[in-house]
């Protein structure tokens, strides 16, 4: 597939996957913190890059190197298996979309658990994490996301997914435009994709690059913590140690964009006097929360965007 140059028009792309605590739609409050010259450009949870597809389609990573990150091992093979096998991807995914039309979420339970675990199950036994996806289980992986509740991803104790269908009449399994554009943008030369985790980070962010951060949101009450990402959690522990690897960042010179819920734990972390020191502060915004228990707890919330930028004023 051919791929653009820093002279072109910049590709026309979008995430491919619906992901919980994608940032979409903080997209044109980010964009205030964006500084208008950097160096590299890292993100270090990459998520369904939301972020990162932004920026390219805005053209503000030409001829710039960009390092993404993950730690979860199913959705770089994902990106991975787009990466180098896009064609037979769509091809796998057409099937898979014709199937759930006939069969609705009866196919979906099919996939999830009569395919899709047993063969992922055998390739985390068998290969290493950071191996792309076959097409057809990264088809998979994108038909599960497309259909299944809200977009989560969730492993079950025993490690495997478990989301339950969600209820879509009529949900866009293939769009083929986008992952042939997904394709084209994670081909350039001037991309990397490592499964990683965010303290990799460190190591290769110089002065002058931009480095945006999404975690996991610290959970603004007992009862609010998602942690089935990975097999692992991401913990207060883990949220202390990113405080100091952004802290680390901003005292190198590098731009740094940081999202993360309203949390206690989150305002006590980037209020703090080093925070402080290093030039972090933290600003209230709105967003539209979709996934929780009680109804009465989706809508409007506020979250944090925390940087060493100071933001230009809102456009109309």
């Amino acid at each position: 597939m051919p791929v653009s140059t820093a002279d072109e028009p910049p590709v026309r792309v979008r995430p491919f996957l619906k992901w919980a605590g994608g940032k979409r739609q903080l997209l044109r409050e980010l964009r205030r913190f964006i500084p208008s010259t950097f160096k590299a450009y890292h993100e270090p949870f990459l998520g369904s890059g939301a972020v990162f597809f932004d920026l390219w389609r805005d053209g503000a990573l030409a001829g710039r190197t960009c390092r993404l990150t993950d730690i979860n091992p199913d959705l770089v093979g994902v990106y991975r298996a787009i990466s180098s096998n896009v064609d037979e991807v769509i091809r796998e995914l057409r099937v898979l979309a014709a199937r759930h039309l006939r069969l609705g979420s009866d196919a979906y339970y099919q996939v999830r658990d009569e395919v899709f675990n047993p063969r992922r199950r055998e390739l985390m036994t068998k290969s290493s994490a950071s191996a792309a996806y076959p097409a057809d289980l990264a088809a998979m992986f994108i038909y599960l996301n497309r259909t299944g509740y809200n977009g989560l991803f969730r492993l079950n104790g025993r490690g495997d997914f478990n989301v339950p269908a969600g209820r879509y009449p009529n949900p866009r399994i293939c769009d083929v435009h986008t992952l042939q554009s997904v394709a084209e943008v994670l081909g350039q030369r001037s991309v990397s994709l490592r499964h990683d985790s965010f303290a990799s980070v460190s190591a290769h962010a110089r002065r002058g690059d931009l480095v945006y951060l999404d975690p996991p949101y610290a959970p603004v009450s007992p009862t609010a913590r998602f942690t089935s990402y990975t097999r692992a959690s991401f913990s207060d522990e883990d949220q202390a140690r990113l405080q100091e690897l952004v802290i680390a960042l901003a005292a190198r010179g590098c731009h740094v964009i940081l999202s993360n819920s309203t949390a206690p734990l989150v305002t006590a972390l980037y209020g703090a006097p080093e925070a402080r020191a290093a030039g972090l502060r933290a600003y209230r915004v709105s967003a539209r929360r979709a996934i929780n228990s009680k109804a009465s707890s989706r809508g409007e919330v506020a979250e944090y965007i925390i940087s060493n930028r100071t933001p230009v004023p809102q456009l109309p």
